[in-house]
């Protein structure tokens, strides 16, 4: 029988502050423990070190489940590593599990039931618990290694009980994870209490899914426990700062200031916060070597206007160069625990973000990446294979876990990975190129992943646009696996590249070569090349489809002469095709200026009337969609406008071919 919090408090059941040691009084063998945090934010390590504490004294409580979002560690022995003591764990259900080696050894060494489910899944399983619902019904994870088909996120042989399960609504596929079933005590953490329990956060650099998991376990009959630097007196805390009500909290414990860290790498900044904004001119360029290579080239997929996710390791250095070339004000940078904006950190900082614009609980935001709006995710790659699949999860005896990469890769409209070619690279920059160097490396290019945390089936189907970026080189994707399409200069395709290769890339040709300036000291410019398409490599022309591409992407017609200049440009490439084509126009943050209109449009209908068989036009902006359809029907211009590439080429096949459209609208 657990014993009642009013016995601690002295019969004040408005009065919850106790100490550690009484709280994780209240945990019996068995229970089932939410440790939340991401890494060492909002990670409650005066009450884990509590339980360790009582655990090695007592040999109580034990069997525990513990789950997490990500598990808690600066891989040096903090964190949920201080939980892996034989007999207290018995089972364990997380989505990031690489910051604490030990518990990922448990899982791997059989001594545990253990799952790896997505991040994003596991954050909205909170809210979908609390809630009172069955489980998450999603799209995220099919064909990657959490798809029942493919071992539906079990880690070990000891591990037997289906938590994921395949449906079929309206003829398509999802996945359906059940909720959890039992939620008996939940580590929080908070900035302020006072003493109903009312929790603010106002020094924290996140907010995940704390909110969540306290209503979750208090509607499921747990006990609440929340760490706190301070407490107020009754009354003072803002309604609007409470992030936890006091209703769903039944014990507060005040740390010592060691153990309540905002970060496990930054004692407290309040630029973390959000409480101010700090220059960002302090940002330090990375060295010229491989990783800057890489973070250079994906750089260079950044669009004006997009929101973009940056992935941890690697792709942490893509928001250095954008610092560097000047280009972060044209882009919104956002990490998955919740914050938008900014620019992200890394190390033992990751998931926060200086000068944020807004932080979000963790649930919040993979409901805007699962829905689709990220523009682009740059994400690591440990392993790649012929298919296109990517591995960043398990590797032999290394337990990494998919975090939030599954939800991000599957739902972004564009995805670059990133990584060195061979680990490790064996290469050096030098003299503005790549040189490869001896020693022994392991291949990632392999003819088949150890583990699917990215389907590239999956995203081939769908039409999404995937490059693999590595130092020697670069594939993308295409619906009959990776192509090899740009090597670095000076380089051997079939010396340097293909014999480390563990099956046969497409090759169409010469690979391009790689942007020489990305293997130079100075800057590249690339705010220029982000703000400045050339006009001329705005037009392409598929002669086997009789297709005419036109982008508009990032241009800004405020003047006559801007009209007349894209119409003069448009009117000499179609006239030199001699016959009407059919056309497919990129609208993606195009700027018309009201003024401008009618004289836009009268060249619109001009060259419709000469040159166009059909056309639709794209863009991921929902207000342009809106505008310029309504402008076109009432000129009585064809109004179709579609939210992607793929699905205006499908409308124009369709059309092409007598289908109805409206049936392939998505498809």
């Amino acid at each position: 029988m657990r014993l009642p919090v009013e016995s601690l408090t002295g019969g004040l059941a408005r009065d919850k502050v106790v100490t550690a040691a009484e709280a994780v009084a209240l945990i019996r063998d068995g229970d089932a423990v939410v440790v939340e945090g991401f890494a060492g934010q909002c990670f409650a390590e005066e009450l884990t070190l509590a339980l360790e504490e009582r655990f090695l004294k007592t040999g109580s409580p034990r069997d525990l489940t513990i789950a997490f979002a990500v598990a808690q560690g600066d891989r040096q022995g903090r964190g949920t590593e201080r939980l892996c003591h034989p007999g207290l764990l018995r089972r364990a259900v997380g989505g990031h599990w690489g910051m604490s080696g030990a518990l990922g050894r448990l899982a791997v060494e059989n001594s545990i039931e253990a799952y790896n489910l997505p991040q994003g899944v596991i954050a909205q399983l909170f809210r979908d618990t609390a809630a009172g619902k069955p489980g998450l019904l999603t799209k995220v994870g099919l064909g990657t290694f959490v798809d029942p088909r493919h071992g539906g996120g079990k880690i070990n042989d000891r591990t037997t009980d289906d938590v994921v399960e395949l449906m079929t609504i309206g003829g398509e596929e999802y996945l359906f994870y059940k909720a959890f079933d039992r939620l008996d005590i939940a580590f929080l953490r908070g900035t302020t209490a006072d003493p109903a329990g009312n929790i603010t956060m106002e020094h924290e650099a996140l907010f995940l899914e704390q909110l969540a998991v306290a209503t979750a376990v208090h509607n499921r009959g747990g006990l609440v426990v929340v760490q706190v630097e301070r407490i107020a007196d009754d009354g003072v805390l803002r309604p609007k700062d409470v992030k936890i009500p006091g209703v769903l909290v039944d014990c507060v414990v005040v740390s010592t200031p060691e153990r309540h860290w905002q970060t496990f790498g930054t004692r407290y900044s309040a630029a973390l916060s959000g409480e101010l904004r700090v220059p960002l001119s302090g940002v330090a360029a990375l060295p010229l070597s491989p990783r800057k290579v890489v973070a250079r080239r994906a750089a260079m997929e950044l669009r004006p206007n997009s929101v973009v996710n940056l992935g941890i390791g690697m792709p942490e250095g893509v928001a250095n160069v954008a610092a560097e070339e000047h280009v972060l004000d044209y882009i919104t940078l956002t990490a998955e625990p919740g914050v938008i904006g900014g620019m992200p950190l890394g190390g033992l900082d990751f998931g926060s973000a200086i000068n944020g614009h807004a932080i979000l609980d963790q649930p919040a935001q993979f409901d805007f990446y699962d829905g689709g709006g990220l523009d682009a995710a740059f994400l690591g790659m440990a392993q790649a294979d012929r298919q296109g699949n990517v591995n960043v999860s398990r590797f032999g005896p290394k337990l990494a876990g998919s975090g939030g990469f599954i939800n991000i890769s599957q739902n972004a409209k564009k995805v670059i990975f990133m990584g060195t070619f061979l680990a490790p690279s064996r290469t050096q920059v030098r003299d503005g190129r790549i040189e490869v160097t001896d020693g022994v490396a392991a291949a990632k290019f392999l003819n088949e992943v150890e583990q699917r945390t990215f389907s590239g089936q999956y995203a081939a189907a769908a039409g999404r646009p995937v490059l693999y970026v590595t130092e020697r080189c670069v594939f993308r994707l295409t619906p009959d696996g990776l192509e090899l399409i740009e090597i670095a200069p000076g380089l051997d395709v079939e010396r340097d590249v293909l014999r480390h290769v563990g099956f046969s890339p497409i090759v169409n040709g010469d690979p391009a070569p790689m942007d020489a300036r990305i293997f130079r000291d100075p800057p590249m410019g690339l705010q220029d090349d982000l703000l400045t398409v050339p006009l001329e490599a705005r037009f392409a022309y598929d002669p086997e489809r009789n297709m005419f591409f036109l982008n508009m992407e990032g241009m800004s017609l405020r003047t006559p002469a801007d009209v007349e200049a894209i119409g003069t440009e448009v009117d000499k490439r179609l006239s030199a095709i001699g016959k009407k084509v059919r056309i497919a126009v990129n609208y993606d943050n195009f700027h018309l200026a009201p003024d401008m209109a009618d004289a836009y449009i009268a060249v619109v209908r001009g060259l419709a009337d000469r040159y166009y068989a059909s056309v639709t036009r794209y863009t991921t902006s929902s207000f342009m969609r809106l505008k310029l359809g309504g402008q076109l029907t009432e000129r009585g211009l064809s109004p179709h406008i579609y939210e992607s590439r793929q699905e205006a080429v499908g409308w124009l096949t369709a059309t092409g071919a007598g289908l109805d459209p409206y049936l392939i609208k998505g498809s």
